[in-house]
């Protein structure tokens, strides 16, 4: 009698909480050296429930290392999501020493006979975010009786010398401006005739990016999360838009007239970006919740429930159709490789025999091939599993197929087929792929196109092949790295 495996789920090198149930990342912060990931926690079971803030760090943005909670519920309600920043200049007066950190985020009431009330609160921390007190004066923003009122991503913008804010409302962003987090004064509201609305409007960031390759030029971005409106099969996602901002007003471009998508997969959501980044290091660094709220409260997971994207830089060019997000996993990642295939200018048959030998289940993958040629990756395969990625170059499409990718009964539009528009590029087509224990994403020609996708795959798919259109005689340079950490 053989035993039968369980699936371990838990990502080599994706953040996942240790126990119970996660959502959006909050608190992105860095400070001495530590990247800070606070998020959306219900430390009493596996499903969303009383929201807490989890907390979490790291140094090289790969390894993680797990906090005690850092917010809990209090007499003004549970804790939804929200920000961090550092207090260089003592604007609050809870910083007569030292700089330290200062957490804004939503408190969600809900009382017997009366709607849900959100209103926005501050905490402070003199210890690098290992105690927290809550501000007694809170809230410091009060929603009235609108449901949706949250989810405030604050920022200190030089050439106005205050904070701003940007928070969802609904189906709009307002921006509020502070010169001290305590007392907030609206500015504008975006988005009313813009944009996608085919679900609540969440989790919104606003920052400047320099334009690449265009010296002095540079843009704002604003990300606006979409909840899922249970029609389609999309779930919740993710849209951008580029523009200007002049301290109060957020004027989009003519290129954010089409509705753009941050990621055309079906699992980054409410990601945000980190505040602080030292001036030396100049990166905007994104990360997402990587789970989809169709389905995100019956994932297969087991005692745990919630993953986080790896950290990506973000990156801005100009294109012939305007302004465009290009994402990039951070080059830390690199530091976890570990070399196990190298082939330059290979023909097909010689790629399939190397990959054959190959048993992985976390790893990174480049490929790349001319741009007229369709050819796509089978990863995580197993006995009767397999995830497809591939491009079709008689369309320009990128695609990810999990229809077969292992466990998908929990859900009805979790077997599913999916692709996003590859753009044109000069030479040769690139496919970088990060596959993990339950995840794929996937940067196209530099992070031009890219797809995240969670997958369940059988204990043992642990197999990978590329396969081409009938006839092909193109040749293939390929990258293979274990990134799972084990030692041969």
């Amino acid at each position: 009698m053989s035993l039968q495996l369980k699936p371990d789920y838990r990502g080599a090198y994706h953040f996942s909480p240790s126990r119970c149930w996660m959502n959006d990342p909050n608190g992105m912060v860095y400070l001495d050296g530590e990247y800070h990931l606070f998020f959306q926690h219900h430390p009493f079971g596996e499903t969303w429930g009383p929201m807490h803030w989890g907390h979490a760090i790291t140094r090289d943005l790969v390894h993680w290392e797990e906090l005690p909670i850092a917010l809990e519920p209090d007499e003004h309600g549970t804790i939804f999501s929200g920000s961090a920043v550092v207090d260089w200049h003592n604007t609050t007066g809870f910083f007569p020493g030292e700089p330290g950190l200062v957490a804004i985020f939503t408190h969600h009431d809900e009382q017997p006979d009366h709607p849900a009330r959100q209103s926005q609160s501050l905490a402070y921390s003199h210890d690098r975010g290992r105690t927290w007190h809550k501000y007694e004066g809170n809230p410091v923003l009060k929603g009235g009786e609108q449901p949706d009122f949250r989810d405030p991503k604050v920022f200190w913008h030089e050439a106005c010398s205050r904070w701003v804010m940007v928070l969802a409302c609904g189906q709009t962003i307002a921006l509020y401006h502070s010169p001290d987090l305590k007392n907030w004064t609206e500015s504008s509201i975006f988005g009313a005739d813009i944009g996608c609305h085919d679900g609540v409007w969440e989790c919104p960031d606003l920052f400047e990016l320099p334009v690449q390759d265009a010296p002095g030029l540079s843009r704002w971005v604003m990300l606006v999360s979409i909840g899922d409106d249970g029609k389609g099969r999309e779930g919740s996602r993710t849209q951008y838009f580029t523009g200007h901002f002049d301290g109060n007003v957020f004027l989009p471009d003519e290129a954010s007239r089409q509705v753009r998508w941050l990621d055309h997969g079906r699992d980054n959501y409410a990601g945000v970006s980190w505040s602080d980044i030292p001036q030396q290091d100049g990166r905007r660094l994104y990360l997402g919740w990587m789970s989809n709220w169709r389905y995100a409260n019956v994932t297969p997971t087991g005692s745990w429930r919630g993953a986080m994207t790896i950290a990506r830089e973000l990156l801005l060019e100009m294109t012939n159709t305007g302004t465009q997000l290009r994402q990039l996993p951070v080059t830390e990642l690199q530091s976890a490789r570990r070399p196990v295939l190298i082939l330059e200018q290979a023909p097909l048959e010689q790629v399939q025999q190397a990959m054959q030998a190959l048993r992985l289940d976390s790893y990174e993958l480049l490929v790349q091939a001319d741009r007229d040629v369709s050819f796509e990756l089978q990863v995580r395969i197993g006995a009767s599993c397999c995830t497809r990625i591939g491009v079709d170059a008689r369309t320009d499409e990128l695609y990810i197929d999990r229809t077969a990718s292992g466990q998908s009964a929990f859900h009805e539009h979790f077997a599913d087929r999916h692709h996003a528009p590859l753009y044109p590029i000069q030479g040769k087509r690139e496919l970088r792929i990060l596959v993990d224990r339950a995840s794929v994403e996937v940067f196209a020609d530099q992070g031009r196109t890219v797809m995240t996708d969670l997958i369940f795959p059988e204990p043992d798919a642990d197999r990978l092949m590329l396969t081409a259109a009938d006839g092909d005689t193109e040749l293939y340079t390929i990258e293979v790295y274990d990134l799972s950490g084990r030692e041969e």
